[in-house]
This record gives structure tokens, C-alpha cells and sequence, in this order.
């Protein structure tokens, strides 16, 4: 009863106006339709901050090693000023069903994307800092309708793809106490409410955390997750890397590799912005809140933007206009303060450390996909170490942090391979 009273939702959503933005209700449970209606006076107040902007002086260096480099973010920003157009990136989104729902007091926003297959798979996946829904955008139509896209119909999925609270157009909460343990409870809540009785879960970046967080509390329904930043850095190595150490005695030629190249990042600074994000996220919650550049910065010094070529070349996968798809929606919501909070509530529990995400409570099937240009490339090893039921496990040949963005088909074929045998 509750899956139909879901599915008449959906289509009454049809009906409503484009200038509607969530209809109220008196009912906590609903599930509300919702479509994004930025208004024009905000589209304008963001061009005229990225005109007004005061630049500093050029970087001393030839590479990012000091941050998103002068040159090439004024000419992204001359571009974002004059020629993006978000209203492409609104109709996008509004071409999804969306909704909202608010569980344990906070709104919940999210697309729902149903296949046409009657034994479709639902699934949801959690996107993570400094991404967003639109992560998912290239690969939700082949997940949900893969006969249509020259795949299986047998490989078809029920899409569920929430943005996390703080972020996007989700609710902000006014309180502490909103980590990975708690969104995923929220999670698991979600899909009972939408009528699942049996699902799977797929996360990146934060997505991982709060996915395996998913597995460990293990709601009825949950058949298995896949990750694509699995928390899969051993102890000794997790306790090396903290005290600045070399790679523990008895490693592989393979681990100590990656064991190094995790080393090298955090010896370069490539995680500062996660220190800082995590100790202080109303400090950077002024900038990011008064100046879009400022903004703009902070998200591009993240390392999956470190081979991102801000639209150079026109091939290149997520494209100038995706990002900046991504950078307006964090501007537009608000969300620089309340996204990076999530590091804060998240101190001292490295999303990459097996210890920290309690890798080992997870009973439930784990299937695992690394990418080479993302943060960390580990190696088979670890993650049988860390997951005590791994079910599938691929070394990518390309891509990096933002799978699905810049390799969705390989991103596609990776989740119908995983998660294949739990269907």
C-alpha cells in the first residue's frame, strides 16, 4: 500500500506547476514532488559578485601545489559570468522526478527514477563533497532503462539518489550530530518509506562512508553495497601514515606503492581542505556563503579536479558546464557552510581507514571498483582485508574520483557486473 501511494505521488507530480518549488504538508511522512525554481533575482546577484570579484596576485608556482591556479579560474570565472546558463542545469534536473521528504526532522531531497523493467533492482547512491546529484546525471536513464541503451533489461535498476542534509536542495540541520551513522539510518528509512523491501547501496567519496555505515547497521532490505572509495587502509598502515612513518615491514611491492602514494598526498597538502573543513566549517562557511570565486576555489583544490582542465579540452568528461553546474547548485542552496560540517561531525574518522569506518562489522556482501586518478588506488589485498564478504573487486583501467562523471559507461557496467548476483 505504501509503494502505491508512492507511485500516485509520482504521478500527480506531473501536474504540478514548473514555479512550484515542495508543497506543504502537515503530514512528516509525505513524499512531496518537488522542481527547482531558482529566481532570476539570485541568478543576477551571482553574476554581479563574480564581476565585482577582487583577485589576488598570481601564484608563485607553475602547478596547483598552491591552489586553484589565477589564469585559469579568472577565465572560468569570465565564462560562469557571461555565458553559463543555469537554467540548462534546472531544466536538467527537472526532467527527473524529484521529491522531498523529511525523516528525523530534517527535508530530505531526492530523485526517484523508476525502471521500466518490473524486476528492476532499486538501488540508492550517495554522491559526496564537493559533488552533488548531478554527479549521477549521464548515468541514471542507462541504469533505469539499460534495453533502451543497448544493454540487458535484466540488468535494470530502481534509481534512489538523495542529497546528503546540508547539501544541495536537503534540509540544513540546526544541530550536531548529523554523521555518516546517522544519514545512513535516515537512508534505510527512506527506501522502507518508498515501499523497498529489497535493495542495494552504492556510495563514493562521502557516499562511502555513509553507504558502508549502511552495511554495518545492515535495515532489513539491504541485500549489499558497492564502493568506489572503499575504506580499505590497513591499521598499521592508517597509524604509519599519522606519524609521518614509512610503510610497515611485510607489505607487498603493490601496497607499499599505494602506501607511498598516500603518503606523498598528505605530505603535499592534497587533504588540507578536509583538515581545515573538518576543525572549522563556520570559517569557511563566511567565504564560501560571500564570494562565489572564493567558492569556486575551495571545491577545485579538491584532488579528483587535480587532471580537470576547466574546459580545455572539449572531450574531457565532466565538462566546464557540468562543473559549474555543480559549483552553482552549492552557491544557489547556501550550502557552503552546512556541506562542510559533515567533516566536522566526521573528526578524526578517515573516511579512507578500515579502523575508523569499522570495516570489519560489515557482514553483508561488498563488492568494490577503484579508479586510478582518484584519491588512493588500493590494491586487492587491503580490501579483502577490510571486508570480510567481498564479492567483486575491480582495479579500473581509467577514471578517478568522480567515477560517474568522467567514465559513466565504465561507471555503468561496473554496477550491473557488482551488484549481478544479488538480484
Amino acid at each position: 500500500m505504501k509503494h502505491l501511494f508512492a507511485v500516485v505521488l509520482a504521478a500527480l507530480s506531473l501536474f504540478i506547476s514548473p514555479l512550484a518549488s515542495t508543497a506543504p504538508t502537515a503530514d512528516a511522512d509525505a513524499i512531496r514532488p518537488f522542481r527547482v525554481a531558482v529566481s532570476d533575482k539570485d541568478l543576477t546577484d551571482l553574476r554581479t559578485r563574480l564581476l565585482a570579484t577582487r583577485w589576488p596576485d598570481k601564484e608563485t608556482v607553475t602547478d596547483r601545489s598552491q591552489g586553484a591556479q589565477l589564469a585559469q579560474l579568472q577565465e572560468l570565472v569570465r565564462y560562469w559570468s557571461t555565458d553559463y546558463d543555469w537554467r540548462k542545469a534546472e531544466a536538467q534536473l527537472n526532467k527527473l522526478p524529484q521529491y522531498m521528504t523529511t525523516i528525523d526532522g530534517v527535508d530530505i531531497h531526492f530523485l526517484w527514477v523508476r525502471s521500466p523493467s518490473p524486476n528492476a533492482l532499486p538501488m540508492i547512491m550517495t554522491h559526496g563533497w564537493p559533488g552533488s546529484v548531478f554527479e549521477f546525471i549521464e548515468v541514471i536513464d542507462p541504469l533505469a532503462d539499460p534495453a533502451a541503451h543497448g544493454g540487458n533489461a535484466a540488468d535494470a535498476f530502481d534509481l534512489v539518489v538523495p542529497s546528503i542534509p546540508g547539501y544541495g536542495f536537503s534540509g540544513k540541520p540546526g544541530a550536531p550530530g548529523w554523521d555518516p551513522d546517522r544519514i545512513a539510518r535516515v537512508w534505510a528509512q527512506l527506501m522502507e518509506r518508498l515501499g523497498y523491501t529489497h535493495y542495494v547501496a552504492q556510495g563514493g567519496d562521502w557516499g562511502g562512508p555513509i553507504t558502508s555505515a549502511m552495511a554495518r547497521q545492515a535495515p532489513a532490505g539491504l541485500r549489499g553495497i558497492h564502493l568506489n572509495l572503499p575504506a580499505t587502509i590497513p591499521p598499521e598502515a592508517g597509524a604509519a601514515l599519522a606519524a609521518g612513518g614509512p610503510a610497515p615491514a611485510g607489505f607487498s611491492e603493490e601496497e607499499r606503492a599505494t602506501f607511498d602514494a598516500v603518503a606523498t598526498l598528505i605530505k603535499q597538502g592534497n587533504l588540507a581542505y578536509s583538515t581545515m573543513m573538518a576543525a572549522r566549517p563556520q570559517m569557511i562557511g563566511y567565504g564560501a556563503t560571500d564570494s562565489p570565486v572564493f567558492l569556486a576555489a575551495l571545491m577545485l583544490v579538491h584532488p579528483g579536479f587535480a587532471k580537470w582542465t576547466y574546459g580545455a579540452d572539449p572531450r574531457q568528461s565532466p565538462t566546464r558546464d557540468q562543473v559549474l553546474d555543480d559549483i552553482t547548485l552549492y552557491w544557489l542552496t547556501n550550502s557552503g557552510a552546512s556541506a562542510a560540517r559533515l567533516y566536522w561531525e566526521n573528526m578524526g574518522r578517515s573516511p579512507l581507514s578500515s579502523a575508523a569506518q569499522k570495516t570489519t562489522e560489515i557482514k553483508l556482501p561488498v563488492a568494490v571498483t577503484v579508479f586510478p586518478d582518484d584519491v588512493y588506488y588500493p590494491p586487492e589485498s587491503w580490501a579483502r582485508r577490510a571486508y570480510g564478504n567481498l564479492i567483486y573487486f575491480n582495479q579500473a583501467k581509467q577514471g578517478g574520483h568522480f567515477a560517474a562523471w568522467e567514465q559513466p559507461q565504465l561507471f555503468i557496467e561496473e554496477l550491473r557486473t557488482a551488484f549481478r548476483s544479488l538480484r
